[in-house]
């Protein structure tokens, strides 16, 4: 199950937030603070964070570079409020993955949330070139080592197969 991080100072935004992202099937982590969402990063690893871009302690965009620093696949959404203002290419710039405006809509969030956590998920789980040329020599062996065995049952299996 995918995690997420949602931190806002407003206990509506974070109670509206976390119920759409649990009807949604993810696990969520709730941080009314700048602090707890530091430590929350720290502890739990999310895959997504969902963060007010005003969120007392610190901006949104400041955060971005410290999530991307923690854990290079975890995606951060921004949010603000209808009527506040938030330079979204500076977001972008600083490491923001996407932007939201509150109140939520929850078919809004489900649709900025998702591809976003599966991009994180495929980037957790991808292995450094290192490890790649590891895995490809492990494969290139085991298929060494079953290549004939393989080729002697096939052949076995056709020849039964054939016509007499």
């Amino acid at each position: 199950m995918s995690l997420i991080l949602l931190a806002d100072d407003s206990p509506h935004a974070l109670r509206m937030g976390e119920q759409i992202l649990r009807e949604e099937g993810y696990e969520v982590v709730c941080a009314a603070s700048a602090a707890d969402a530091t430590r929350w990063l720290a502890a739990v690893h999310p895959d997504v964070v969902i963060a007010d871009a005003y969120l007392p302690g610190w901006s949104g965009a400041e955060f971005c570079p410290q999530v991307k620093a923690a854990s290079r696949h975890t995606r951060v959404i921004l949010t603000a409020g209808a009527l506040e203002t938030c330079d979204e290419p500076a977001a972008r710039r600083m490491g923001g993955d996407a932007f939201l405006r509150k109140p939520f809509e929850a078919s809004l969030v489900a649709a900025v949330v998702a591809p976003l956590v599966r991009e994180a998920g495929l980037d957790k789980y991808a292995a450094s070139p290192a490890r790649n040329e590891e895995i490809q020599a492990l494969v290139a062996r085991a298929v060494e080592e079953e290549l004939p065995r393989m080729v002697e049952e096939i052949t076995r299996k056709v020849l039964l197969a054939l016509p007499r």
